[in-house]
């Protein structure tokens, strides 16, 4: 895979490169709006948002090609969901990116309503640095029992258990977490605090949570640093990430009872018979599918349902529009699944749905 996020960075700043590539000149169609095939004369030029790290390299992808097709620039910063949350909140950027759906009481301290709008569908992996193992596998109980420190030494006999010929030392296990706000810790602790009751009444589940025992590290560098330099460490990051950097990653049985290796494949099967809300916040950890990788997330995009600045409204809903149809064909080489097509069908509806005054800005039909 060509494309790296640079080790160490702490945020990123996605913006369309303007170097070989001419502005394109409006369209004189009628329909040069929508759908989005070129520039539109009333749309606003420059896009800001910030939020999630999870998707980062497709929206990198996605702002670069974007630029190319219509001129528009979107600048996104990829500094957390906690922190694209807190961004939307209080207005400072268009639009913001989560990898966790906002809380009840998150949405009443917004000022108005806010959409979520799917994107694409990844997944959190374990890795792990165990002087000797090169495969790991885990169940929930051994994976919540690690992170509860119940279970702290790699020769514990649960783990012996799931992994039998494995010959495993004595030593204590380090834990490494997320230090920072993140959705790739709230789909890890959320699936935790859906198969271990003691982990969902202690830790919970969360963008930012206290766990018992370990040690942190900020973003997915962050805690791959940690897991690298310490020997008989175990981590989580996301799947694109752990491809990218040639991470080791654990294999997890799955709510089937069926020891999975995380794959796109195996991460699309999370999303198949899930009964999915109107406002489209929804978790498909743990998913029932016997194929399914049952740490698989969505991510979501965030905006006002009314954005008062119609040039802006009309932006960001071409933008959402081509991002969920166009952009989806870069899914796979980056290392995300591509929205299911039933999925497809209710985030076109949210998109529709985008008012500048109470008027909708894309056809409704």
């Amino acid at each position: 895979m060509k494309f790296r996020l640079a080790a160490g960075a702490l945020a990123i700043a996605l913006v369309a490169a303007c170097g070989g590539a001419s502005t394109p000149t409006p369209s004189a169609s009628a329909n040069a709006c929508f759908p989005v095939k070129g520039q539109c004369p009333e749309e606003a030029q420059l896009l800001t948002a910030s939020g999630a790290t999870f998707p980062a390299v497709i929206y990198t992808k996605w702002v670069d090609e974007y630029y190319k097709a219509t001129g528009v620039q979107v600048n996104y910063q990829a500094i957390g969901s906690g922190g694209g949350i807190k961004a939307i909140t209080e207005k400072t950027v268009d639009f913001a990116g989560s990898d966790a759906p906002m809380t009840d009481a998150q949405l009443t301290a917004a000022s108005s309503l806010v959409l979520h709008v799917p994107t694409v569908m990844g997944a959190v992996v374990p890795t792990f640095n165990v002087p000797g193992v090169t495969k790991l596998n885990l169940t929930p109980e051994t994976l919540a029992g690690i992170y509860l420190g119940t279970i702290k030494t790699w020769n514990d006999p649960k783990l012996a258990a799931d992994n039998p010929g494995v010959l495993f030392p004595s030593t204590n296990i380090t834990p490494v977490f997320r230090s920072d706000s993140s959705g790739t810790t709230f789909a890890f602790t959320d699936y935790l605090a859906k198969v271990s009751a003691d982990f969902k009444s202690k830790v919970g589940a969360g963008t930012a949570v206290t766990f018992p025992a370990g040690v942190g590290g900020k973003g997915n560098d962050g805690v791959a640093g940690v897991v690298k330099s310490t020997p008989n460490s175990i981590g989580y990051v996301e799947l694109i990430y752990a491809i990218q950097q040639k991470l080791g990653t654990a294999s997890l049985r799955n709510a089937s009872g069926k020891t999975v290796e995380p794959t796109l494949d195996a991460v699309s099967k999370a999303a198949v018979g899930v009964t999915y809300p109107e406002d489209l916040r929804v978790s498909i950890t743990n998913s029932p599918n016997a194929e399914a990788w049952p740490i698989s997330t969505f991510t979501f995009l965030l905006t006002y349902k009314d954005v008062s600045d119609h040039a802006k409204a009309l932006a960001m809903a071409r933008y959402f529009w081509w991002g969920t149809h166009d952009g989806q064909s870069f899914a796979k080489d980056l290392g995300y699944a591509p929205l299911p097509a039933d999925v497809l069908t209710k985030a076109e509806a949210k998109i529709r749905s985008i008012t500048s005054g109470g008027t909708p800005v894309l056809p409704t039909k």
